[in-house]
């Protein structure tokens, strides 16, 4: 098992070195939206799906990966590990989002290149729905002040009521988001990406295993990062990584059963 995650490290770090760097600058905390990781059964099946969405695919090492302003989507299974056990729906993130100019447009042109494209709820104009074929659910919201095709948006979190205050200020508290609002929702904001997060009715499981097995964040200083987690009782679920290629890397959890990881890569934009 130890060389199968130190192999799934390796492939990691070779991916995301100098060319992988991350475009957007961290808050004031240090921290950055990094990446999306999918547990993949059809690579090739899931890279159409994001570059016809309007992303960049590249493979700077082992990973094939689409590359979005504001986020990089990794389309890999980890090293000896089984396909995902189920969809997005059901888990503590439920579905990611992406926003484009105008909605309709988009899903014009994603139509006749071949993409399922579901509308948005209550005849919404403004909002349209994608699921791949192994269930990650991709939110599409419109703004018309954009000035690029698509751009990541959003992480959707579902869990108790109860849960949803002390989630916003957990990652306030942690990864320096703003609390807010979106919408009708609770909200936080890093750089690359809004937090949003919304009451479940029935109960949701942790991510890792499931298409989305976790989410990313790029921190400045991996190191000291780790050192004010500890100290605020967050333990690392993982040792510090550092690869040949200069980034290192750990994982944590939420209290809520999301799994993170946290990178410090070299000579970020």
């Amino acid at each position: 098992m130890k060389q199968l995650i130190a192999a799934f490290w390796l492939a990691s770090s070779l991916a995301t070195g100098t060319a992988f760097a991350q475009a957007l600058p961290p808050n004031e905390a240090g921290v950055t939206m990094g990446h999306l990781h999918l547990n993949s059964r059809d690579v090739e099946t899931n890279k159409k799906i994001f570059v016809t969405l309007g992303g960049t695919a590249i493979k700077p090492g082992d990973f094939d990966i689409v590359r979005f302003p504001g986020v990089f989507v990794f389309l890999h299974l980890r090293p000896g590990a089984a396909p995902a056990s189920g969809g997005s729906d059901g888990t503590v993130v439920n579905h990611v989002g992406f926003t484009v100019p105008n909605v309709q447009e988009a899903v014009g042109r994603w139509k006749a290149a071949g993409l399922d494209v579901m509308p948005g709820r209550n005849e919404r104009l403004d909002q349209a729905w994608i699921t791949t074929a192994d269930g990650l659910r991709i939110e599409i919201l419109e703004d018309k002040d954009q000035k690029v095709p698509i751009r990541h948006h959003h992480v959707h979190f579902y869990v108790p009521q109860s849960a949803i205050a002390d989630m916003q200020a957990w990652y306030a508290k942690h990864f320096g988001a703003k609390p807010g609002m979106r919408g009708q929702f609770q909200a936080a904001d890093i750089p690359g990406a809004n937090l949003t997060f919304t009451k479940s009715d029935t109960p949701t499981v942790p991510t890792t295993g499931r298409i989305l097995d976790h989410i990313g964040f790029d921190v400045k200083d991996l190191a000291a990062y780790a050192a004010k987690l500890d100290a605020a009782g967050i333990k690392l679920d993982r040792a510090i990584v550092t690869q040949p290629t200069g980034v290192k890397l750990t994982f944590i959890h939420d209290p809520w059963g999301t799994s993170i990881e946290l990178n410090e890569r070299p000579n970020p934009l």
